[in-house]
């Protein structure tokens, strides 16, 4: 009887310009910036490089050091904190909160953008503070939340900023 292997665990590649393990692909390429050597870390299914960093050269100072394990692991390392620290940027752009008070009352105000080719748009929500939803509108995704623009938005009895209610 055959066994016949059934993951979809890419086999690792560990040559001297050419590694790829643990969902990651770290070549040693040309850099093109200078006559040295650089190190591009690609996530599996990405098309774009998370990571291009320079590379050490080799004794010969004309070619790159071959890759190794602990450098490599310290690239995944690395490149990974780097996809880490984008996805927070980007969640932070897309998502912004506040909190205004009104007739003592504090409501939490949240903005959050969907990002879309051919229509972005926003959704701006308010809730009391046991979370209860309050109120919920679209607005242009070019909408800017701060405390003002908030606390206007709820002295306005909710209504759409811009004048138009959908």
């Amino acid at each position: 009887m055959t066994n016949i292997d059934t993951t979809d665990t890419p086999p690792k590649i560990q040559e001297p310009r050419l590694w790829q393990d643990d969902g990651w692909t770290a070549r040693v390429i040309k850099n093109e910036d200078d006559e040295g050597w650089a190190v591009e870390m690609r996530m599996d299914g990405q098309a774009e490089p998370a990571l291009v960093a320079p590379w050490t050269m080799g004794r010969d100072k004309k070619n790159p050091k071959p890759l190794d394990p602990p450098s490599f692991y310290t690239w995944v390392k690395t490149a990974s904190e780097v996809v880490r620290r984008h996805e927070q940027q980007l969640h932070a752009t897309l998502h912004k909160s506040t909190q205004v008070r009104v007739d003592g009352a504090t409501l939490q105000i949240t903005l959050d953008i969907t990002p879309d080719d051919d229509e972005p748009f926003g959704t701006l929500s308010a809730c009391d503070t046991s979370g209860v939803p309050l109120a919920q509108v679209r607005v242009e995704a070019s909408y800017k939340l701060t405390d003002h623009s908030a606390l206007a938005w709820v002295q306005n009895q909710f209504r759409r900023p811009g004048g138009r209610e959908e």
